[in-house]
């Protein structure tokens, strides 16, 4: 059965000599070796790995529909660290039965990104680097929900994706934040957690706010919502484009875009309190 880190993969790894040939899959996870100072020993990763500026000169080993398992073995890598719900299930058995040392990823809470980082300092030999950043994390991330569990809600209108008009829900990691920052979500309990809905679904639940995350780096097309005058988001011109690498990424760098999205809330809150 799968876990948050495959136990018995670490295990069998942590008896053997500290990685030192690492192949990343995932950008979340390149981004965390290297804030731990185990960028060094990244010897390959997979498209969209792109920050720090380093990760965008590593050799790229395939995506999350294929991985270039050859590629990989031709690496000669002492260790792989895959994505459980980011890489094709197919390769990455295919990198286990080879032999190949595999450690799986899978945070699905806030608080796992600092048990990931302290898992990561373990293997590669920066525990004190790896603590460091993990404490940080959680005294952040603590901070931020004392600062906003208890404000009063604001109905949003997380959008996602513009076509097909799609939202988060349930275990989604930008609902998370939503929650966090004392956002109300009249999607949060629908199918998935990356739901479609339908225009007529977000009229009627008549949002407060309008969050449209974007990429710095891969600029997507917004929802043009200027028609729809009836919604208190349209009327009163109250948006929210937040930065999408920094929210949907499970690094440290999530609660910097978490706490820029808690203060847009927040100012459409008083803005609301005060009209």
């Amino acid at each position: 059965m799968r876990t948050f880190i495959c136990l018995a993969a670490l295990l069998a790894f942590q008896v053997q000599a500290q990685a030192q040939r690492i192949v990343a899959l995932s950008p979340h996870l390149v981004e965390q070796l290297y804030s731990i100072g185990a960028g060094d020993s990244l010897v390959a990763a997979t498209e969209h790995a792109d920050y720090p500026a380093a990760a965008k000169q590593l050799p790229r080993v395939g995506n999350y529909m294929q991985l270039n398992v050859e590629q990989i073995l031709l690496l000669k890598p002492d260790l792989v660290l895959a994505w459980t719900d980011g890489n094709p299930a197919a390769d990455i058995s295919r990198l286990r039965a080879l032999g190949l040392n595999l450690v799986e990823s899978n945070p699905r809470q806030l608080d796992d990104i600092a048990k990931e980082l302290r898992l990561l300092g373990q293997l590669t030999g920066h525990t004190e680097q790896a603590g460091q950043q993990a404490d940080a994390f959680e005294q952040q991330l603590a901070t931020l929900r004392a600062r906003y569990q208890q404000q009063s809600k604001v109905r949003v209108f997380y959008e996602l994706w513009a076509d097909p008009l799609s939202t988060v829900a349930n275990q989604a990691w930008p609902q998370q934040q939503l929650a966090l920052c004392g956002a109300e979500n009249p999607f949060a309990n629908a199918t998935g957690d990356y739901p479609t809905v339908g225009l007529e679904q977000v009229l009627v639940s008549q949002p407060q706010l309008i969050i449209q995350p974007n990429s710095a780096e891969e600029k997507r097309s917004l929802f043009d919502w200027s028609r729809w005058k009836e919604l208190p988001a349209v009327k009163y011109q109250q948006f929210s484009t937040p930065n999408s690498d920094l929210l949907h990424r499970t690094t440290t760098r999530m609660l910097s875009g978490t706490e820029q999205l808690c203060q847009d809330i927040d100012k459409a809150r008083k803005f609301y309190q005060t009209h």
